[in-house]
This record gives structure tokens, C-alpha cells and sequence, in this order.
């Protein structure tokens, strides 16, 4: 198992994240471990770095590649929507600083199998944590079409929801759709001849909603927000990588003006006016980071 995922942006992050040698973090998605690696770099042996992750096999993954060789590093399974709860549980207080890279790894995209991405014939699971909740295939094969169009249209964006409701619909009742290459397709067709050309894949915010659906990935994210300046020391840092205009409009809304922090009430100032994007440089070379956006927030 290689759980890779090259980390967006990390030298823009770490700045962000302000690190202190001997200080304590949190990595809420720590994936592969590629932003981990770099703060275990900075923070030094006297430093503590608490990786959390939802998925069990990059956990597994970091437990046999990176932790028996770093001391200063613990690693949990688990959401990071939970981390007041996984704080107080290993004897953690509050943090110097937290990062969240949300999305999809390129472990999950191109080796999990569980039909991430609608490039491969793989079957319709999408769950980041696949030992717990309910496959992308129930949604597809069992929700109303109307319910299924406006789970489409609200966490996808995608104004031909309903159109690609009613051709899934329409599918499903002749077979069950249970792979992604099968999903994509449906989708596809749903589309003019046009649209099929377009730069962006046709099945592109389908998958996207359908994964935030399964994952409840926009809950846990706005949960996390409403603890967080709980889980951060004064003058620490939030830092968050979004990929996708819902959550970074959470995040932009959890982050307040310096005018409007109240005193003596825990808040996370925004540090930055507008968020923070990769070079055309990175892009060249990662071209999934190309709708990254990273927002800061400093314990106040």
C-alpha cells in the first residue's frame, strides 16, 4: 500500500502555520503524512505532532513508514470534527497550531478502489472511512429523484441536476448502478454533445456531491470550525486548504474581522483579506491543487 499525496502548497503553509520549534500540533487529514513530515521536520525532537485521519489505511500506512521512526508523532483514527473529544482523551490541551487539508488524497483517488474517481471501473463506495456509514451506491440507487437532484445541485453546484437525477432514475431501474465507470456514464449522458467536450469532465460535481454527501464532509467541517478556538492556544493558528467554493465559504464565515473580535471571547482573527492560492508553478506540476484555497486564522 503506498498512501502518497503530495502536499499543496507547503511552503505557503507552513509560514501560515507560523511553526515553533517544541511546539504541539494537530494535522486533522494527515493522509500520507506529506504536510506531517515537514512539521516533524520544524518542530524537532522536543516538538509534538498529533496526526488524525479518517481513513484507517492511512493511519496503517504512517504507523509503518514514518512512526517508528519519530517519537515526537501520535497517530489517531478518527474525524477531526472530534478532536475536542480525541484531545482530552490522549491528555492533549490546547495546540500552537491546526491543520486541515480536506478533500480527496491521490491514495484515495487512485488506489483505494472504493470509486472516487470516474476514470476507473471500481465499485460505488466513496466512503473515506469505509468501516462506518453508508456507500455512495445506497444514495444512487435509493434516494427519490428529487432528493437526489438537490444533493446534486446543493454540494456539486451542478445546474443540470436534475436532468442527471432523472437519467440516474431512469438507469437504476433497469440495473442498479454500482461501479463508478456505470455512474459516469449516466452522468455523461445527461449532457449535450457540447457540454461532453467541455475541459471539465461532465461527471466531475456529481462525484464531488456525492462524495461531501457520503462523508458528511461539510458537517464535520462546520462542527470543527464552532470547537475550534477552544483547541488553540492564544496566538495560534488555524490553517485550512479547501478545494471546493462550500467549504471555504464555511471557513471564511468561522474567520472574523479584528474589528469584530469581542474581548475576552475566544475567536480566530483572519490574518489574510483573501485566501491564499498556489503558483502557477505548483499547478504545473500538481494540477489538483489548482482550486486550493488556504485561509489563516490566529487565536485571539
Amino acid at each position: 500500500m503506498e498512501f502518497s499525496h503530495l502536499p499543496v502548497m507547503p511552503l505557503e503553509t507552513m509560514s501560515a502555520l507560523n511553526i515553533k520549534v517544541g511546539g504541539q500540533y494537530i494535522d486533522g487529514t494527515v493522509g500520507g503524512g506529506g504536510h506531517a513530515r515537514i512539521i516533524l521536520d520544524r518542530i524537532g525532537p522536543s516538538g509534538r505532532l498529533l496526526g488524525v485521519d479518517q481513513d484507517r489505511d492511512a493511519i496503517s500506512y504512517l504507523e509503518e513508514v514514518l512512526k517508528p521512526a519519530v517519537s515526537t508523532l501520535t497517530l489517531y483514527h478518527g474525524n477531526y470534527s472530534r478532536l475536542d473529544e480525541i484531545q482530552v482523551e490522549l491528555g492533549w490541551g490546547a495546540v500552537d497550531g491546526i491543520l486541515l487539508d480536506l478533500g480527496v488524497s491521490s491514495y484515495q483517488l487512485e488506489e483505494s478502489k472504493r470509486g472516487f474517481s470516474f476514470l476507473r471501473d471500481e465499485i460505488l463506495d466513496m466512503r473515506m472511512d469505509h468501516s462506518s456509514g453508508e456507500p455512495a451506491s445506497v444514495l444512487v440507487n435509493h434516494l427519490p429523484e428529487k432528493e437526489l437532484a438537490d444533493l446534486i445541485f446543493r454540494y456539486g453546484e451542478e445546474r443540470n441536476s436534475r436532468r442527471i437525477a432523472r437519467n440516474i432514475v431512469r438507469a437504476r431501474e433497469k440495473k442498479p448502478i454500482m461501479t463508478s465507470l456505470r455512474l459516469a456514464e449516466e452522468v455523461r449522458r445527461s449532457f449535450p454533445r457540447s457540454g461532453r467536450r467541455s475541459r471539465i469532465n461532465p461527471a466531475t460535481r456529481t462525484f464531488q456531491a456525492l462524495r461531501l454527501a457520503v462523508n458528511r464532509e461539510l458537517d464535520h467541517l462546520e462542527k470543527f470550525l464552532i470547537l475550534a478556538p477552544k483547541l488553540i492556544k492564544v496566538g495560534g493558528r488555524l490553517v485550512v486548504i479547501s478545494f471546493h467554493s462550500l467549504e471555504d465559504r464555511l471557513v471564511k464565515r468561522a474567520l472574523v474581522k479584528p474589528k469584530q473580535a469581542r474581548e475576552g471571547e475566544a475567536c480566530l482573527i483572519s490574518l489574510y483579506k483573501k485566501p491564499i492560492r498556489p503558483t502557477a508553478e505548483e499547478i504545473a506540476g500538481n494540477p489538483r491543487a489548482r482550486s486550493a484555497k488556504l485561509r489563516v486564522g490566529q487565536r485571539v
